[in-house]
């Protein structure tokens, strides 16, 4: 696979366009964003470009509008916080492929940068239909000299800037995609033992494949969040008024069965803490948290996060391990009564000896929003999906398209 690396050395840049696909998803609210984290990961890549003399034009989705332009999905707030971390103002197309977009990119100077509207604004950029994409990826191609694939959060995706776009122009991965894919290789190829995987979050359903492929893997299994219910409906726990999901029981059974054949540790919570409603996670108000036994939990009780015995055998499962993977928070930790237990997972990673990751998506968000150092972990990924279809094994169509 060709890096920006090789485009730089090879002065394949300077004075050309080139289009960087990146994954500038931010959480907003009221416009305003609340989690920068992706934007400050697609930086460097964007500046090493601006810096090498290249028309950067950078292109993302936010959110999930349907194929048509929505205000409240505009990447407008993130051109200009993109502007603020690069020292320099960024150009705004108003669209993606009409006559905003070829003028921004028409009046580009060498070293400078544009951001084009939201990619998902046109419904051919997730189209279903290949002729439909590709006829978006062609107009975009239209923008540009190279392409460079930086949006790691979105490489699991069939999109036309995905998939299509890399094959109608000469194309290298930036340096994100490059570090997401070395950090991934070292939990699947040449991993260093004790290897132990956290997995949290609320649907089971959403991590089968991954502890599928895991369970070939992994010496250790530790499961939190929503998730957890059914795992310990499969053992034959009351779980209250908990999340359940009903129809996953018997893969869920078939997993533990696996797990103790192979000699895998499946690590599920002896405790949890909950309430008897979902508390607001608007106000904050106080939930009145009840804790109880992960195998007497009431029934007037929904299950919300790990209890405090459970944290301090998820810190003791974790204190030897060599290689850590987390996915998934361990409870409502948007909630201060509920957060405790994401948390300790969080300080676990950091107390660990070997290489640790935070797989992404709500775990990523978890470390930033309890305001823990991002550099006290090995890597914090940008995409949390893809970082579990890579997993499971799958390929991505998203990295495939950037292979030579």
């Amino acid at each position: 696979m060709k890096t920006i690396d090789d485009l730089i050395s090879e002065g394949r840049v300077e004075g050309r366009r080139v289009f960087v696909r990146a994954d500038l998803n931010v959480p907003l609210s009221d416009g305003a964003i609340t989690d920068d984290g992706r934007i400050r990961a697609a930086v460097p890549t964007i500046s090493r470009l601006a810096e090498a003399g290249t028309k950067v034009i950078v292109a993302s989705h936010l959110g999930r509008p349907k194929g048509e332009h929505d205000p409240q999905f505009s990447l407008a707030p993130v051109a200009a916080r993109l502007g603020e971390l690069l020292g320099a103002e960024v150009a705004f197309a108003s669209d993606t492929v009409g006559d905003s977009a070829r003028a921004t990119v028409e009046a580009l100077a060498d070293g400078r940068v544009a951001l084009l509207e939201n990619l998902r604004f046109n419904a051919g950029e997730t189209a279903k239909d290949d002729a439909e994409r590709g006829a978006f990826a062609d107009r975009l191609a239209a923008l540009a000299d190279t392409y460079v694939g930086d949006g790691f959060g979105a490489v699991h995706r069939k999109h036309a800037s995905v998939y299509d776009l890399p094959a109608r122009l000469p194309h290298a991965a930036g340096g994100l995609i490059a570090t997401e894919v070395g950090v991934l290789k070292k939990l699947t190829e040449d991993v260093s033992r004790p290897y132990a995987v956290v997995l949290g979050g609320s649907k089971v359903s959403d991590k089968l494949g991954v502890i599928d492929h895991l369970l070939e893997k992994a010496d250790r299994i530790l499961v939190g969040g929503g998730m957890v219910f059914t795992f310990l409906k499969a053992q034959g726990h009351e779980v209250g008024k908990s999340l359940l999901q009903e129809d996953q029981l018997p893969a869920v059974t078939e997993y533990l069965q696996r797990a103790k054949a192979r000699g895998v540790e499946f690590v599920l919570p002896v405790d949890v803490v909950g309430a008897t409603q979902f508390p607001d996670l608007k106000t904050k108000a106080p939930a009145d948290p009840v804790t109880a036994a992960a195998d007497a939990i009431p029934a007037d009780v929904i299950g919300l996060d790990i209890g405090p015995e459970s944290r301090k055998l998820f810190a003791a499962k974790l204190a030897d391990a060599a290689t850590v993977f987390w996915n998934g928070p361990m409870g409502v930790f948007e909630h201060p009564d509920f957060a405790d237990g994401t948390r300790a997972v969080a300080q676990a990673l950091i107390d660990a000896p070997g290489f640790t990751v935070v797989g992404g998506g709500d775990s990523a968000a978890a470390v930033r929003i309890l305001g823990f150092d991002e550099n006290a972990f090995g890597h914090i990924s940008t995409g949390g999906g893809a970082s579990l279809e890579y997993l499971e094994g799958k390929t991505l169509p998203g990295l495939s398209a950037l292979e030579d």
